[in-house]
């Protein structure tokens, strides 16, 4: 359903160095970029999500929204984590099987440098 979805960042190149990190630990790449704002898709793609340059005006959303990026292996949620603590990113739920959303359901969670609420996930079952 979602086309793409953008998060108004306070400091473009720190969140460019977060972005870069986890969601390369995804499979992800930068497609575009320029002075005030980054693309992230897949490789050869279009942006599904970009930060764009709002140093005033940038509020992330509190409790209730997140998003969640699809990860190719239980081994990429690992390095999703480790890569959003080592670049600015707060645990919000450290990798793991999480039952209660299902059998398969693994992922962490993480609070970017901006407080947007964010996700790893592969639900197959997959390693």
């Amino acid at each position: 359903m979602l086309h793409h979805l953008s998060f108004g960042v306070t400091d473009l190149a720190r969140s460019a160095a977060f972005y870069d990190a986890t969601l390369g630990a995804l499979g992800y790449v930068r497609v575009w970029a320029d002075d005030t704002a980054v693309g992230y898709g897949q490789p050869g793609g279009g942006d599904k999500l970009a930060i764009k340059l709002r140093p005033a005006a940038s509020v992330a959303p509190g409790p209730g929204f997140h998003l969640a990026f699809a990860a190719p292996s239980r081994d990429a949620v690992l390095r999703f984590h480790a890569a959003a603590l080592q670049h600015g990113g707060v645990d919000n739920g450290p990798p793991g099987l999480r039952p209660h959303y299902g059998e398969h359901y693994y992922a962490a969670f993480v609070i970017d440098p901006d407080g947007y609420r964010v996700e790893a996930v592969i639900n197959n079952g997959g390693r």
